[in-house]
């Protein structure tokens, strides 16, 4: 099966980074938690939802890695950051990541990002993370999680 161009970016970054992990596109949705839970059988927690936000005063891009049973703390994220953050568009997002929000796998941005992981994920002996478009997204452990993204494992809840 061909990968679309945004998996395909997401499997070469994998690929660069030793990871032998295999994307699979889906017919059903995986744009939200609950769909990708529903669409590959597993535990809504199990999800690793891929979030932007933005630092208030300087712009700066932050990726919060999280369980999809799980709501971030923006309170939280910003005291981690040391200024306050907000949601990012769906403009901020496709520039700093080069993915729509959807589809934002945890590795493959265009540029690098500050990194926080949810350590709930850290529970569970796979996870399911995003791999660049809405039906796409591959399956690998949270100790490969954290690896691949040099995330710092900090509650964001």
């Amino acid at each position: 099966m061909t990968l679309s161009a945004s998996a395909q970016k997401v499997q070469a970054a994998l690929t660069a980074l030793g990871m032998t992990l295999q994307i699979v596109e889906l017919p059903a949705s995986t744009r939200t938690a609950v769909e990708a839970a529903q669409a590959v059988g597993c535990d809504l927690g199990q999800i690793v939802k891929s979030l932007v936000f933005r630092g208030v005063h300087t712009d700066q891009p932050v990726l919060v890695i999280a369980s999809g049973a799980n709501r971030v703390n923006e309170t939280r994220l910003g005291e981690l950051l040391g200024e306050p953050v907000g949601k990012a568009d769906a403009d901020y997002v496709r520039q700093h990541t080069g993915f729509a929000i959807g589809g934002v796998p945890p590795v493959g941005h265009s540029e690098p990002l500050v990194t926080f992981i949810d350590p709930h994920l850290l529970q569970y002996a796979v996870v399911w993370a995003a791999a660049g478009t809405p039906h796409a997204i591959f399956r690998l452990t949270p100790a490969e999680l954290v690896r691949i993204t040099g995330g710092q494992v900090v509650s964001i809840t």
